[in-house]
């Protein structure tokens, strides 16, 4: 069984089709790819998918062994990403990942603290959605990273930064915005964006709290990152639930209010792999309670 197997079954599965796999992410023909899973297949002694009209379905022995295919992969992924890091100069380097727009309020803090204590460091930084850090975790692509702690993030411990609250967001020549508060049932009438899935935590967080609250929310829009919620909040007039901290980059266009009553909050964390055995690492840890910011409110 060669690495080439494990990545073609696990694209088609993606894709839940060998045409697609074979077009859209492989650059193979479908017919190459077929053979390829056959001959997986073979090796492993069973039937790992059914080809029907409606693409391929993966057979229960199918899905026990894409779970490990995965690994299997992520964990190459990991020995090349060591061998190429160890090969590197002996300048100080350390990869630094932030949930997008948290950079904003802990960067500065982040970066002055690192180079107090190692002046020669080389800090490499990234930005995107927490579960695309948690796998350049999983993968040592980053030394620790700046975000929403899931529920599928094997190896990756976290340790907790702070709790934000969430906070309503809207035009600011909205009704409510009169209101010194914005209750749950207030924005029945109003049409709602929902955070989307590349953000799972913070969208989970809304939707569990107005299931609290007895109110049947049917958002009519989804957003992909803050720009993006700026963007239909002021076109559309809709109005969102959004983490405090990004109150202090909000435009004048848009208004915020807290929640009345119990607020919906979400933890902020620092995660890393398990694995990582970093000096600079374990630094960070012992400091980020001193100076991690407070939730703006």
């Amino acid at each position: 069984m060669e690495l080439r197997h494990l990545r073609y079954f696990i694209a088609v599965a993606d894709a839940g089709s060998l045409t697609v796999a074979a077009e859209q992410t492989l650059n193979t023909s479908q017919p190459s790819l077929s053979r390829q899973i056959r001959d997986l297949e073979k090796e492993v002694g069973t039937q790992l998918m059914t080809r029907g009209t409606q693409g391929i379905k993966l057979t229960s022995a199918g899905k026990a062994f894409l779970d490990h295919a995965r690994k299997a992969l992520l964990q190459v992924d990991a020995a090349t990403e060591a061998a190429q890091r160890a090969a590197q100069p002996s300048q100080p380097t350390f990869a630094l990942g932030f949930m997008a727009g948290a950079e904003i309020s802990l960067l500065p803090e982040v970066t002055r603290v690192l180079r107090k204590e190692f002046s020669d460091i080389d800090i490499r930084l990234s930005s995107d959605y927490s579960p695309v850090l948690a796998r350049a975790l999983v993968r040592r692509r980053l030394d620790a990273a700046f975000i929403r702690q899931d529920e599928h993030m094997d190896d990756v411990a976290c340790k907790r930064v702070r709790t934000d609250p969430l906070i309503f967001v809207f035009p600011s020549d909205h009704r409510l915005s009169s209101q010194e508060a914005v209750a749950p049932e207030d924005i029945l009438n109003d049409e709602f964006c929902l955070p989307s899935k590349a953000a799972p935590v913070v969208r989970r967080t809304v939707l569990e709290y107005f299931n609290r609250a007895g109110v049947d929310l049917k958002p009519k829009y989804e957003v992909h990152n803050v720009v993006h919620a700026i963007s239909m909040i002021t076109s559309t007039g809709a109005v969102m639930l959004l983490p405090s901290y990004t109150k202090s980059y909000l435009p004048s266009t848009i208004a915020t209010r807290p929640v009345k009553g119990e607020e919906p909050t979400v933890d902020l964390f620092i995660a890393y792999n398990k694995t990582n055995k970093s000096p600079i690492l374990k630094f960070l840890l012992s400091s980020v309670g001193n100076w991690a910011a407070t939730p703006v409110r």
